[in-house]
């Protein structure tokens, strides 16, 4: 079906986007979803980019994710590429010191670890942070003249401003934000763009009232002689409700450029129900009208949209054009394609399964440490098999969802409802919020093949997160064959 031509909003001024573009463009039609660790990484990103779309990468732990490339020898010498254009004085050099292992760790060699993320931090962490995600987005970036955005989890507040700062050093044109209400960023673009440091504010659990508590990035303590210029990206935030939509516009403070509208079906997180959590017969949640997005009042809202979650299906593209939306944006479809990180043989087994009908994905009410309900993929092998849960040793040693708490004497501690549950309780949590809890940092760096080696020979177990709308795949396949491109994802989209 043919795609109607796309009438962005006027432009504010000469030289301008128009509200929601990367500075100089025209809004996408196409948004390829931030997915998982590593999945959406910067070879995906990067041929949705060049075929004219906007390319995402994932933001979530990047310093990890260079850091293990690096010690896996980084083979194609992409890591190494990057980390050469790193503008941070010495940075570069540190971290090849550190980390990098000429022809990689040997075979059951654990990985060593990076500094955990904190409201004080070290300075290694943020300099590696903002190395992790430069160099991400540099590479996204690199041999063409694409859009390429970054997408950020708002649980994640300890690791947000230099993970940014870093994605705006490599010119990233656009920040996504989903998982949370997203009501700061606007005024971090802005304060990182003009060179003033960097906050967001922190939630810790039991903190004295009036306590204020800051996530911090100084860009004059990375570049003592002088912080490059930087350009302030778009930047879109993905929610799943009108009343959030009208909330974040109703001040230029926390106005994002424009909106990701996503549905109950899209892969990753999701927003519960509103209202009392009613579970259906098969223990995921139920959601009704009050969860459906209006979306006449968001577009009333003057900021441009795009509609997320079982998008791919015939005519969804014209229809949500036909309903005000700037575009769509499509994990899925991107994530089972051959440019993407996933794990080969957990991609095949997807297809394979999905393509025969007996693939499942359960809206895990629970399965998160971040406490918002998470599409898991029926997978033996995975943490989505209770046996390989039961098997597993419960521990935090990554920490990218802990959650700070203040302790006695006031001093900030830091807890996960994945972690044993006497340490969690131990720690003033409810030992009722550990039941079912997975290892989502763990599992999802295993998905891409980057999952810590254990002791007596294996590896951390994956966890898979899709969408659960999958019935564009037969069409999909019978017209690009099973090993499909982001391409072919992209002309399937369109045609």
């Amino acid at each position: 079906m043919p795609v109607p031509a796309l009438t962005p909003a006027p432009h504010p001024g000469p030289g301008t986007a128009a509200p929601g573009a990367a500075p100089g463009r025209e809004l996408p039609v196409i948004i390829q979803g931030g997915m998982g660790v590593g999945v959406s990484g910067w070879q995906l990103a990067r041929a949705v980019a060049s075929a004219g779309q906007l390319g995402v990468v994932s933001g979530v732990a990047l310093d990890l994710v260079l850091a293990r490339r690096l010690q896996l020898g980084d083979p194609d010498g992409s890591a190494r590429r990057a980390l050469a254009a790193l503008p941070l004085p010495g940075a570069a050099e540190r971290i090849l010191r550190r980390y990098y292992v000429p022809g990689g760790i040997a075979p059951g060699q654990p990985f060593r670890p990076v500094p955990r993320i904190g409201l004080r931090g070290s300075a290694a962490g943020r300099e590696l942070a903002v190395a992790g995600n430069f160099a991400e987005v540099y590479l996204a970036k690199e041999g063409h003249s694409g859009v390429v955005g970054v997408n950020y989890l708002e649980k994640v507040q300890l690791a947000t401003p230099a993970a940014v700062y870093g994605a705006m050093l490599a010119g990233v044109d656009y920040v996504l934000m989903g998982a949370g209400i997203p009501a700061q960023i606007p005024q971090l673009l802005d304060a990182l763009a003009a060179g003033r440091p960097g906050e967001l504010d922190v939630t810790v659990a039991g903190a004295d009232p009036g306590t204020r508590h800051v996530a911090r990035l100084d860009s004059a303590e990375l570049f003592p002689a002088g912080a490059p210029p930087l350009r302030r990206p778009a930047f879109l935030a993905i929610i799943s409700s009108t009343v959030l939509a009208a909330y974040l516009a109703r001040s230029p403070v926390t106005a994002p450029d424009g909106f990701v509208l996503e549905g109950a079906t899209a892969g990753g997180h999701s927003a519960p129900p509103r209202g009392k959590l009613v579970l259906s017969a098969r223990g995921e949640p139920v959601y009704g009208p009050r969860d459906t997005i209006d979306l006449g009042k968001v577009s009333a809202l003057g900021r441009p949209f795009w509609i997320a979650g079982g998008q791919v299906g015939d005519g969804q593209l014209a229809g949500a054009r036909a309903a005000g939306a700037a575009g769509i944006q499509v994990g899925s479809a991107f994530a089972l394609c051959r440019e993407s990180g996933m794990a080969a043989g957990l991609r095949a087994e997807l297809l394979s399964r999905a393509l025969a009908g007996t693939l499942r994905v359960r809206n895990e009410p629970s399965a998160s440490p971040a406490g918002f309900p998470f599409k898991v993929a029926q997978l033996p092998g995975t943490l989505a098999d209770d046996a390989v849960y039961a098997a597993r040793a419960r521990l935090c040693d990554l920490g990218y969802l802990r959650v700070p708490y203040q302790r006695d004497g006031g001093r900030v501690g830091y807890r996960c409802p994945a972690e044993p549950p006497d340490a969690y309780q131990r720690k003033g949590g409810d030992v009722a919020e550990t039941a079912g809890r997975r290892c989502l940092c763990n599992g999802l760096l295993a998905t891409v093949g980057l999952g810590q080696r254990l002791d007596g020979g294996g590896t951390e177990p994956p966890v898979v997160t899709l969408g659960q709308d999958l019935g564009f795949l037969p069409g999909l396949v019978a017209v690009a064959g099973t090993d499909f491109t982001a391409a072919d994802v992209l002309a399937y989209l369109l045609c």
